[in-house]
């Protein structure tokens, strides 16, 4: 019976082998490539663009509000959004940059 109940000895015994950790790493590397990289990727673009804006810029809130930008603070932008009205907001906010071309028509003659 006792020789019945024990493994022979070439035989792995509930370790955890190469083949069983396959699995694992590729579904780490799918949640990698699919979650977390393009999230990174764009708050990096996100702290470029904010990096980047300078007065004069057209911008659009992430509240949906459009303006231009009348003067850069460390943290915060002033943008005026019509005559007499400008209104203090924090940088993190803008939610995107209108670039020149699409803001400005061109001027026909």
């Amino acid at each position: 019976m006792l020789a019945q109940a024990t493994a022979p000895a070439g035989a792995a015994q509930g370790g955890f082998t190469l083949s069983s950790m396959v699995p694992i790493i590729c579904i780490s590397a799918i949640v990698y490539f699919l979650l977390f990289r393009p999230s990174s990727q764009r708050q990096k673009q996100q702290d470029a663009m904010m990096k980047a804006i300078k007065t004069g810029d057209r911008v659009v809130t992430s509240s949906g509000i459009h303006g231009m930008i009348s003067n850069v603070k460390e943290t915060t932008v002033i943008v005026k959004i019509a005559d007499n009205v400008k209104i203090e907001l924090d940088k993190s906010s803008i939610g995107s940059v209108v670039k020149r071309d699409e803001a400005e028509p061109a001027a026909t003659s």
